[in-house]
């Protein structure tokens, strides 16, 4: 078999996977942000956290829990590395740096899961699972909140509330994420990745010196990693490290729990508003992207130029000979158009071409599928500017869902798209104007230039993943990068959650001969053109500069 039909074949069995689980999935997480019963385990957390999971919440209130919950979240886990030095099971190792601290313990709290550090040589077992592993699963449940909140918006009329953030965070965790975790870690387990808590310890000797590996929960953290769209690697090399990712089947298995939860959202969408038809739109539109980024991936990596690469099957550098071109290729796609940041390759390795692909698949705003709840709510929000694109085509109103898109909807939508891109474009401008930054580069020209966007750009849209030819551990990027990953994530939500208020008060508008079907594939062509156009204005200036100048030079 040659390695371009295995990677086919590899891209049809994902589809198939996905397709399986699509919809009872998605009914299931219908059924649990809708139910009016609790878990009694459910029902401690509320009295331990002294919540009444059956007040309502207007969308100020909303917000107020979800930044109360995640600032909680920051000091905790900073202060744990902090203190690691004195915990049991730290492995020696000493109290994280406080730049490194508050990075990391952002990073995580916000889901971007961004690493400047060697996760087997700084982080002892308390850190990683009392404290990484926690965030993978608190961080995704509150982008699914986020995401419910704003659905609730749109199905709900003539009120401000958007159900409760307490209730709404305990049941993503214990009834969707923790299962699901559960068994993928299960399943890891038995495809070789390791699940223990083995100390330090040497494995041979390489190049006359020795080599020490440390083990770890690693499975049940890969798990909750790729199922919340998370990406941290408990390894520095990440999903590309044997102890991680051990076989190509796992390597699928993988990439399908990446895309799982954001796919199946969409079926929630459209059974909480009571129409599957508008989930299946934004199905397709989220299908469409993804597919053709795979497919434009497979081109530039298995293009053969000279004979190295005609041996090789491909573009090999960097890549793993167990997951070959085809593997790597849907992996960088899928972990970038989520906001994953995962890795199984070495993206700064891939062609000038197809580094571009991975940070335009970020740029994108990460909503094909996107990250737990993110991706979700990025789309609806592009969604309201395609239909507000398409009244000004043909001079009425604008109307998505049973809701008129007035002044106030399409200004907090416009400002939402917006935030990101302000910080990645001026983050990366002050990094390349300063002298000191500019240190941390491993390359220079285009390919440096694009280390530094791709790092801003990662940071900014909560993705993770890195070029990884710069030094990330300075002072400077441990402080930008932080507020880039801090800013990137909360802000869009308060915008997202007033947006969500604003729809939630409206009554219905009904149905005339005029209406925008926006359940059919003229909305859905409209809504891809509509999020490549945008970001190709905002973005196509600095990928010429880097990987655009890059490819086009090879």
């Amino acid at each position: 078999m040659g390695p371009v039909l295995a990677g086919v074949l590899q891209l049809l069995a994902l589809i198939a996977a996905l397709a399986l689980c699509y919809v009872p999935l998605g009914n299931y997480m219908a059924k649990v942000y809708t139910s009016d019963k609790h878990w009694r385990v459910e029902k401690w957390i509320y009295k331990g956290i002294g919540a009444n999971p059956d007040t309502e919440m207007r969308w100020p209130a909303y917000l107020r829990g979800v930044l109360a919950f995640s600032a909680a979240g920051i000091l905790f886990l900073y202060l744990l590395q902090r203190l690691q030095g004195v915990l049991p099971g730290s492995l020696g190792f000493q109290a994280i740096d406080p730049d490194q601290a508050f990075n990391t313990a952002v990073s995580f709290v916000t889901n971007t899961n961004w690493q400047s550090y060697y996760g087997e040589q700084a982080m002892g077992h308390v850190v990683q699972t009392a404290g990484l592993a926690v965030q993978n699963f608190v961080s995704a449940a509150v982008g699914i909140a986020v995401a419910v909140a704003l659905v609730r918006g749109f199905a709900r009329s003539r009120t401000g509330d958007l159900g409760n953030f307490w209730a709404d965070l305990v049941r993503g965790t214990i009834r969707i994420l923790v299962p699901l975790a559960a068994v993928a870690a299960i399943v890891l387990v038995a495809l070789g990745a390791i699940q223990n808590f083995s100390g330090i310890h040497e494995v041979g000797q390489f190049m006359g010196g020795s080599q020490q590996w440390n083990g770890g929960a690693v499975a049940s953290q890969e798990a909750i990693k790729e199922l919340g769209t998370n990406g941290g690697g408990y390894f520095n090399a990440n999903s590309a490290h044997p102890f991680e990712n051990p076989s190509p089947f796992s390597n699928l298995l993988e990439i399908f729990l990446i895309l799982l939860i954001p796919f199946a959202l969409t079926r929630t969408f459209g059974v909480m508003v009571g129409s599957v038809k508008q989930g299946y739109a934004i199905l397709a539109t989220m299908g469409t992207i993804w597919v053709g980024f795979v497919a434009l991936m497979m081109w530039t990596e298995f293009a053969h130029h000279g004979p190295a690469f005609q041996i090789a099957g491909g573009a090999m550098e960097g890549k793993e000979v167990r997951f070959g071109v085809g593997g790597s290729s849907i992996f960088a796609v899928s972990t970038t158009l989520t906001s994953t940041g995962a890795v199984d390759s070495f993206h700064s390795s891939f062609t000038g071409l197809g580094g571009g692909i991975t940070m335009l698949s970020m740029m994108l705003g990460e909503i094909a599928p996107g990250g737990t709840g993110s991706g979700l709510y990025g789309i609806l929000i592009l969604a309201i500017i395609a239909v507000f694109i398409a009244g000004l085509m043909v001079g009425r109103t604008p109307e998505y869902l049973g809701k008129k898109i007035g002044s106030r909807e399409i200004k907090l939508a416009a400002i939402y798209i917006l935030i990101t891109p302000a910080l990645v474009l001026v983050f990366t401008a002050f990094a390349m104007a300063l002298p000191t930054p500019g240190n941390s580069m491993t390359n220079s020209g285009a390919h440096g230039f694009s280390e530094i966007l791709y790092a801003y750009t990662s940071a900014a849209n909560n993705n993770g993943s890195a070029f990884a030819g710069l030094n990330a551990d300075t002072q400077w990027f441990n402080t930008t990068l932080g507020l880039a990953m801090l800013f990137g994530r909360f802000l869009p939500m308060v915008f997202v959650l007033a947006l969500a208020g604003s729809l939630a008060e409206q009554k219905p508008v009904p149905v005339t001969a005029g209406t925008l079907r926006t359940e059919k594939p003229l909305f859905t062509g409209l809504l891809v053109g509509a999020i490549l156009i945008i970001t190709g204005l905002t973005y196509f200036p600095a990928l010429a500069l880097g990987p655009l100048a890059e490819g086009l030079a090879s």
